[in-house]
């Protein structure tokens, strides 16, 4: 409001200058300058002032809700604190201060201050003080709730329950509803009235209290609805008596000569019987009528017949009337949920059981535990049985749970059974079928099983495949005739047919069976082997393979081995045939050369060394002959050593002879420079001098050929321990690892000289062999290669050995 004038006074010199004050634009700009700034000035006051409006109603509402919320913390303490019980809270914002609500007198011997309650020793019996004492540093600690019964020093049963609350823990104690000579909750001898009319209103049975007068001063809701029917009148002030004068003064008087409980059958017409129980308390005395039907112990009940059945049965059964109370049990309840028989007294809430299996976490793993229970505890208004979802608890068992009703009265029985195995043999049996039933559908084979009815109980797709019949119909469990006409309908040809045949031996049941296999050629020319076997459940099951393919390729192997063998007979046939056919005009060749060869006289130069090599080609083709025959004896399996003691020398000059022979001096050509080393002092050698004779030629024919004209080629022979080693080395182009792999395989080099087949390695091979050696080859640098044959000294020996 003060920008405004400011504004307008600021502009008037600016108005006051010619120039500016004959644009009337210009002239009125400060005007609505000062009017903006007003404007703005009375909006922020508005707004200003309806938050501080807002805020003082904000703060007047939340001083409303504290007093409401603190007066209904006060409500709930005074109602606490009216209660016969103590409860012992630890809050999260208390600094550690400890707060009681409740009555100490319920539960401490009289004069006693409330913070008498936690020294449990003064007051408890010595176990149960250190049992409480520990499970209370469990709750402060770990948060473990429990809900436990404790022995006091004069007697009685303390009910204690801890439970977390929100940020501090709790500790609830009160007097049990069962006592040991009395099994209500009823208040202790030492309670006041005003204390045994709070007690008195909450139960459920009629109930009433005396003063020291034995006069008739406080009556429950109950008693009064009991009295107003047996039309005995009365009311809230002055309660009426139920029994006769005479009746009462006799009651009355034991309870004066007793000084205890003392009880007394009762019964009305119409009302049924009651047990009459009445005790002294401070200031007068107290009772109850309690129905004979609702005792804890049901002599007379509908379950009274069965209790001793159903303590012996080893099925866990536990059994609560409609209050919810524990009526009757057996070890194997208190078994299955580890519970000490100490804990569970009758009388027991089964709330209070559910909470003590959460604590010890043998309940199932639920979101909402409190949800969960009170869906559980709707088994009471069950008028049939009931059997609920498997409890899965955290300890890996599976519990079945049967709720069944107690009786008219109400209650639930329940019916625990441990399915774990059950389930675990289930699931065992499922994924072994599984297993089966995909291993079934992997196979090649067709496999069909059917039952002792003549219907089919599994098969796999591929039979299916195999005989045309949907899979969609094989699954319906089709009788077997229902198969052969599907069968009829997809091979008209022979398909009805086959399987009237493949029927006889699925319905014979003639217990001395026996398994039957077969061969089916079907008209399609597919070839189905089968397998009919019986099993030991009754049902057969039948198998048919596919054999088409492989019975075409075991035809054509067949006669392509007929043909081998034909062609290896004709070979040996032949082999024989040329070897003898060879060697005779090999003879006459050998025999006209060396008469040339005598006749020196007539021949000139270049005639005798054609001599010479007609000389030498055929002794090298007598060497080949004899390579051949050894060859088919060996392949005859006829091939035989003679072992005999040997001279090494002279089994060395008659291979060195034999060389010289194949690789003569002709027309000045250098011959083969062979050089012999055979170690002084060889011990005995024995074996087949024949064959060593054509192992060692071979050898050294193999070397001269593929080495260069002159090219030395050395022979040592040597011992080791019991072996003799014989090495020829020579200075031609080497081994290559082909060579090698096939144990020296020669390759044709470019010279002429450097000819020759494998056929002498191959017979050296051999004969190293039988006498039980060894050969290797192996390079020389830097050319070059070196041939080790590794024989026993004592042949014979080997031989016997192998």
């Amino acid at each position: 409001m003060v920008s405004a004038p400011l504004a307008l006074v600021s502009a008037v010199p600016a108005l006051a200058q010619d120039g500016i004050a004959a644009h009337p634009i210009i002239s009125a700009a400060p005007l609505a300058v000062a009017l903006g700034a007003g404007g703005f000035a009375l909006i922020a006051m508005a707004v200003l002032r309806h938050r501080q409006a807002d805020s003082k109603s904000a703060r007047l509402k939340s001083a409303e809700q504290i007093a409401g919320l603190r007066a209904l913390v006060d409500e709930y303490e005074a109602l606490l604190s009216g209660t016969r019980e103590v409860t012992v809270l630890w809050t999260e914002n208390g600094g550690g201060a400890v707060k009681f609500l409740g009555q100490a007198a319920a539960v401490l011997p009289p004069g006693r201050q409330p913070e008498s309650v936690l020294q449990f020793r003064t007051w408890l019996a010595p176990a149960d003080a250190e049992r409480l004492a520990a499970m209370l540093e469990e709750l402060r600690v770990d948060g473990h709730a429990f809900a436990v019964s404790l022995n006091a020093l004069d007697g009685r049963v303390i009910r204690a329950n801890g439970w977390v609350l929100g940020g501090g823990t709790a500790l609830r104690l009160r007097p049990a509803f069962l006592q040991p000579d009395d099994d209500t909750a009823l208040p202790a001898s030492e309670t006041d009235l005003n204390s045994v009319r709070t007690i008195l209103g909450l139960l459920t049975k009629p109930a009433f209290a005396r003063d020291g007068n034995d006069r008739l001063i406080y009556a429950n809701a109950a008693y009064l609805a009991l009295a107003k029917t047996l039309g005995r009148g009365g009311n809230d002030l002055e309660p009426a008596e139920l029994l006769d004068d005479g009746q009462l003064r006799q009651h009355l008087a034991n309870c004066a000569a007793s000084g205890k409980a003392v009880t007394l059958p009762v019964a009305w017409p119409g009302q049924g019987g009651f047990e009459l129980v009445e005790f002294p308390i401070a200031g007068g005395r107290a009772g109850y009528l309690r129905p004979v039907d609702d005792l804890i112990k049901p002599v007379e009940s509908g379950l009274a017949h069965i209790s001793g059945i159903i303590d012996a049965l080893t099925t866990p059964i536990a059994i609560f009337n409609a209050n919810r109370e524990l009526i009757q049990f057996n070890q194997a309840y208190a078994n299955l949920w580890n519970l000490d028989p100490k804990y569970l007294m009758l009388g027991l809430d089964e709330r209070a059981i559910l909470d003590k299996l959460r604590t010890q976490g043998m309940l199932p793993a639920e979101v909402d535990y409190q949800v969960w229970r009170k869906q559980h505890l709707t088994s009471y208004s069950l008028t049939v049985p009931r059997e609920n979802e498997p409890w899965h608890l955290p300890d890996g068992r599976s519990i079945k749970v049967i709720s069944a009703p107690a009786g008219p009265r109400g209650g639930v029985i329940y019916v625990f059974e441990d399915i774990t195995e059950r389930l675990k043999l289930e699931s065992s049996n499922k994924a072994f079928s599984n297993v089966q039933r995909e291993t079934i559908n992997a196979l090649s084979e067709a496999v069909a099983v059917f039952g002792t009815n003549g219907r089919l109980t599994l098969c796999n797709p591929r039979l299916s495949e195999l005989w045309r019949v949907p899979m969609s119909e094989l699954e319906t469990s089709p009788h077997i005739d229902q198969i052969a006409q599907s069968c009829g309908r997809a091979m008209p040809e022979d398909g009805a047919s086959i399987w009237r045949e493949l029927k006889r031996g699925i319905i014979d049941l003639n217990p001395t069976r026996s398994d039957t296999t077969g061969r089916i050629n079907r008209a399609d020319d597919k070839l189905l082997d089968y397998a009919i076997t019986r099993l030991p459940d009754g049902q057969t099951m039948m198998t048919f393979l596919d054999v088409t393919e492989g019975a075409r390729y075991s035809k054509v192997l067949k006669e392509r081995n007929d043909a081998l063998v034909a062609a290896d007979l004709l070979k040996d046939a032949f082999v024989e045939n040329v070897s003898y056919e060879l060697r005779s005009p090999l003879t006459n060749i050998i025999g006209f050369a060396d008469l040339l060869a005598s006749d020196a006289g007539t021949l000139n130069e270049r005639q005798r060394s054609y001599i010479d090599y007609i000389r030498a080609s055929s002794v090298t083709l007598g060497v080949l002959i004899d390579n051949i025959l050894d060859l088919a004896s060996v392949d005859a399996g006829i091939a035989e050593l003679r072992p005999e003691l040997q001279d090494v020398t002279t089994l060395v000059d008659k291979a060195r002879a034999g060389l010289s022979a194949t690789f003569p001096e002709i027309s000045g050509e250098k011959p083969i420079n062979l050089v012999v080393d055979v170690e002084g002092g060889m011990p005995p050698f024995i074996a087949d001098g024949t064959r060593i004779v054509q192992v060692l030629y071979n050898l050294l024919s193999n070397a001269a050929r593929f080495s260069p004209p002159g090219g030395e080629i050395r022979l040592s022979v040597t011992h080791r321990a019991d072996r003799v080693l014989f090495v020829i080395e020579d200075e031609g182009p080497g081994l290559t690892d082909e060579m090698k792999a096939a144990i020296l395989t020669r390759i044709d080099a470019p010279t002429a000289r450097q000819r020759g087949a494998g056929l002498g390695l191959a017979i050296v091979k051999t004969f190293v062999n039988l006498h039980g050696g060894t050969i290797t080859a192996e390079r020389r640098e830097p050319r070059g290669s070196r041939i080790t044959v590794n024989l026993p000294r004592d042949s014979a020996m080997a031989a016997v050995a192998e």
